[in-house]
């Protein structure tokens, strides 16, 4: 097997880093809470100076899915300054268009001017959290006449539940989350989720599982025969119970550095996103199990306040651009729904990439991540209760 270099593991990091959700402790009630912080005026971005404070524009996205020029070309492309911050989480980034969403109108519009200014013209969330956005009244409607780049789009990236016909989101990302492995240190191919709640001897001790909620609950559920969206307390419960059993046989949880402990041989089996197992490395395969996977997506959103919407669709539509959508599968390995930026993506990197050959029809086999409104702080809870048991 080939070494671990520095650039290699800088680069395992940022892919893990990428698609890794938010921590265990996710805001309960996501819907619920973004409801109450809806503020009553609906002039938010609309106070004195704005159009003189226009030609800057505010981004955040997760962290290693921006190219790194992205300030230099996206600014230089729409004659703008873009200041971009990064987030591990979209926690962090939701709590941060919540925080806007309650400050007076000129923060919301972007008036502060430090680090600690709240004003976002353009965020990267999960679909799931943009349906939450959206119901709470925080994202503006898109205007499709000001993204032509959208009709780049597989059809498919208008199907999606959280947000059917791309109102109010963007697809960026999308993709499925199931087992990377070493082939050569497993004495069979994985090929269900209880591999990993209930590995073979041969196995325990050196599995890996993911830590967000979400996720964590996902093998479990796909194992009982569970939808990943179910909120029934009694099947949610019954999943608790099979990753509390399973937190014995595992090496770690792991979100971020799953792919180097594979690299390194410490772990034979891990839970990851697609684009996140470094199938360009020796040995290293990807496989969804039989009892079938979810559908997640990285969403661009553009706030109810943002200081200049035109700007901000301007943005979305330059990140829609082949030339500057295909680097994300090209140096991540995650897919996007984006058809010429794939063709192109696979033309360099499909050999060392084969996940990127999965179809948006393949995709849409596997079950799609939707806001669970009230709900949602059930995940939350039970993630808690494998933490500490």
């Amino acid at each position: 097997m080939r070494s671990l270099t520095p650039r290699r593991a800088r680069r395992d990091r940022a892919r893990a880093a990428g698609s890794a959700a938010s921590p265990v402790a996710v805001v309960a009630g996501l819907a619920l809470l973004l409801a109450a912080c809806v503020p009553d005026s609906g002039t938010a971005g609309e106070s004195p100076g704005a159009h003189e404070r226009a030609r800057r524009l505010s981004v955040t996205i997760r962290r290693g899915l921006a190219p790194p020029d992205l300030v230099r070309t996206a600014g230089s492309a729409l004659g703008l300054e873009v200041r971009l911050r990064v987030h591990d989480g979209t926690a962090a980034a939701v709590a941060r268009l919540a925080r806007a969403a309650t400050a007076t109108p000129r923060a919301a519009a972007g008036g502060g001017e430090g680090e600690g200014g709240e004003g976002v013209d353009v965020a990267f969330v999960s679909g799931h959290h943009a349906q939450a956005l959206a119901r709470a009244g925080l994202l503006t409607r898109l205007r499709p006449e000001l993204i032509p780049n959208l009709g780049n789009l597989h059809p498919e990236a208008g199907l999606l539940p959280h947000d059917r016909g791309n109102r109010y989101s963007v697809p960026y990302t999308w993709g499925t989350t199931g087992i990377c492995y070493r082939a050569d240190l497993v004495r069979r191919p994985p090929t269900s989720w209880n591999d990993l709640l209930d590995p073979p001897a041969w196995a325990r001790g050196r599995v890996t599982m993911m830590t967000a909620d979400r996720a964590l609950a996902l093998p479990a559920l796909k194992a009982l025969g569970y939808s990943v969206n179910t909120t029934d307390d009694e099947r949610l419960a019954a999943a608790a119970r099979r990753l509390l059993a399973a937190k014995r046989t595992l090496l770690a949880y792991d979100d971020v550095t799953a792919g180097e402990r594979l690299l390194r041989g410490e772990a034979i089996l891990a839970q990851t996103r697609d684009g996140a197992c470094p199938t360009g490395e020796p040995y290293i395969r990807f496989t969804v199990p039989r009892e079938g996977g979810d559908l997640w997506t990285e969403t661009m959103v553009i706030p109810r306040g943002a200081r200049d919407p035109e700007a901000a669709h301007a943005f979305v539509n330059h990140m829609l651009a082949p030339g500057t959508h295909a680097w994300v599968p090209e140096h991540t390995g995650y897919k996007v729904p984006n058809r010429p930026a794939m063709e192109r993506a696979l033309a360099r990197a499909g050999e060392d990439r084969p996940q990127l050959r999965m179809t948006p029809a393949d995709l849409l086999r596997h079950e799609p991540l939707v806001d669970l409104g009230e709900h949602a702080g059930k995940y939350a809870r039970l993630a808690a209760r494998v933490a500490e048991g």
